[in-house]
């Protein structure tokens, strides 16, 4: 399918695991990426990777999401360059485990503002070039934290819960300009940090997946693929849980 041709998508994130799988998914289908992550190092490995295997298919960009001038400055020159901005995948998250009466406020302070605030920015400035265009995709990517919960993670799940206010919030006032905003919620998916799970914890986690196995990055991909296309033109303001039945 080329279901991306001509449109340029922005993912955050790209650097490893989820990111990298849309990236790759959204170029894959005729998208030009920008290709964002807090590691140059990174961020440039995915675009080189991306571009092997389709010339000139994205270029790569390296930035703290959470620095609002910084991202604003960004978001300017990803619209100069490419010259629009057609899809928008915040996906950009960071972990700081600690049961609540633990945590510093340095680590609740560290994951909201990367994996909320990071995402308001990205979303406040590069909605405008949609609406000119009255065209748009933005796909928040959230967590199945978000919707239930999860003991030592209540920054984590406070800021994936917020994204989902954001997701709704943004869907009501952009949809008069034909632009939709959708969350995806990943379950327990195989990248670096489950990778770090014991592995009695793991055993825990695979025994209330009713489908009894962790997601690939690249099931995320393939729905964010989805809900970002033209084929989900009548969508807006909902979460699509991906985690093998495990909230349902």
């Amino acid at each position: 399918m080329n279901r991306f041709v001509d449109q340029v998508a922005v993912v955050t994130g790209a650097g490893r695991g989820i990111g990298h799988a849309i990236a790759a998914r959204l170029a894959a289908e005729g998208a030009r990426v920008a290709v964002i992550s807090r590691s140059e190092v990174n961020a440039q490995r995915t675009s080189e990777e991306l571009n092997r295997q389709r010339p000139d298919s994205a270029r790569a960009y390296a930035v703290d999401v959470a620095d609002g001038q910084a991202v604003a400055d960004l978001c300017g020159r990803i619209v100069k360059e490419f010259g629009k901005v057609s899809v928008l995948v915040n996906n950009a998250g960071i972990t700081r485990d600690r049961l609540s009466m633990r945590m510093p406020e340095a680590d609740w302070d560290a994951v909201v503002d990367t994996n909320l605030k990071g995402a308001f920015h990205f979303a406040q400035h590069l909605q405008r070039p949609m609406m000119k265009a009255s065209y748009g995709r933005i796909v928040n990517i959230s967590s199945v934290s978000g919707l239930v919960g999860q003991a030592g993670q209540v920054n984590y799940a406070a800021s994936k819960a917020g994204l989902i206010g954001l997701t709704k919030a943004l869907a009501r006032e952009l949809a008069g300009r034909n632009v939709t905003v959708n969350a995806v919620a990943p379950g327990f998916i195989a990248t670096d940090m489950t990778a770090e799970l014991p592995e009695n914890m793991r055993a825990q986690v695979l025994e209330r997946i009713p489908l009894r196995r962790f997601g690939e990055p690249e099931d995320i991909a393939a729905v964010v693929a989805f809900i970002a296309s033209p084929e989900a033109r009548y969508i807006t303001g909902q979460v699509i849980t991906v985690d093998g039945g495990m909230v349902m």
